[in-house]
């Protein structure tokens, strides 16, 4: 290997390990972070090159990916009802405030935090204000006004989330409970009947999760690799990824970050950093000798 290629290999090993430190950093940085998936660099060889004799020599390191761990985070029980946390691989579903309604799922935002509550507006949401989505892909909005003389049935406050995404919630009165049933409409009463005909709260399972990709906040869209289903919600294929999955109310999932394995990951990655650096500057003395020797 030449020492001008022995430099760029080198460099190139300077530039990968320093957004691997990037990735690691933002690890730590989340560890708090409700919701929030940890990534990791992945790294690939570049083309190596014919030396003679049937040799090969690399010519160093590039980014092949910065992939997301989905792996689930630990739950942490609050004393909020509108609290929630995902058993399994699905995502709750999100739309903008200014994105028209219904949405389909392929459009949706998704996330794994659930933290969540009722506006001024009556929309349950999340902490930067973007809509929570029912089965019909509509926003979840209760409704307390525009209803007739006779009717005393508005919205009061979320008493229970079931954990197939049933929402129940008390009446003004203080004493009738409904099931939230359609965006912006009056509830109906909590029976058998009703819970198994009204709209709840929208998952989403895509079925290559490493294909969605990160838009800040906590929340992810989908690509063509997630394989995320291009049409609208139904309230019939509303069921998480498997029969042991489902929705726990006062809780919240926590960051998947570890932290003692993304401090020794620190430490090789500022080690292999370094020893990058060192053979920079070992081809540059070499070339120094190289041009003493000509004079």
């Amino acid at each position: 290997m030449s020492i001008t290629s022995a430099m760029f290999t080198g460099v190139s090993g300077l530039l990968a390990n320093a957004e691997g430190i990037n990735v690691i950093g933002n690890n730590l940085a989340n560890v708090n972070t409700v919701g929030f998936k940890s990534g990791r660099m992945l790294f690939s060889d570049l083309l190596s090159a014919n030396i003679g004799n049937s040799s090969q020599v690399g010519r160093g390191t590039q980014i092949q990916k910065v992939e997301n761990i989905f792996g689930q985070g630990s739950f942490e029980t609050t004393e909020s009802v509108t609290d929630l946390a995902l058993q399994g691989n699905s995502f709750f579903a999100l739309k903008s405030p200014i994105t028209a309604a219904p949405v389909n799922q392929n459009a949706a935002f998704l996330t794994r935090a659930g933290a969540f509550h009722v506006d001024s507006s009556l929309n349950l949401v999340n902490p930067d204000g973007y809509q929570v989505l029912d089965t019909a892909g509509n926003p979840i909005q209760f409704l307390n006004t525009g209803l007739p003389a006779n009717v005393a049935t508005d919205f009061s406050k979320i008493v229970k989330v079931e954990p197939n995404g049933l929402i129940a919630y008390l009446a003004r009165d203080g004493a009738t409970t409904l099931y939230y049933n359609t965006t912006g409409a009056v509830g109906v009463a909590a029976t058998p009947a009703n819970a198994a005909n009204v709209q709840r709260m929208a998952v989403v399972a895509p079925a290559d999760v490493t294909g969605l990709v990160k838009e800040g906040g906590t929340l992810f869209t989908s690509s063509p690799s997630a394989g995320t289903p291009v049409g609208g919600f139904t309230l019939a294929g509303n069921q998480p990824n498997g029969i042991s999955e489902k929705i726990y109310t006062n809780s919240l999932e926590q960051s998947n970050v570890d932290m003692a394995g993304q401090f020794v990951k620190m430490i090789l990655t500022q080690r292999a950093y370094s020893a990058n650096s060192k053979t920079i500057t070992t081809a540059d003395e070499m070339t120094q000798e190289v041009l003493n020797l000509k004079r």
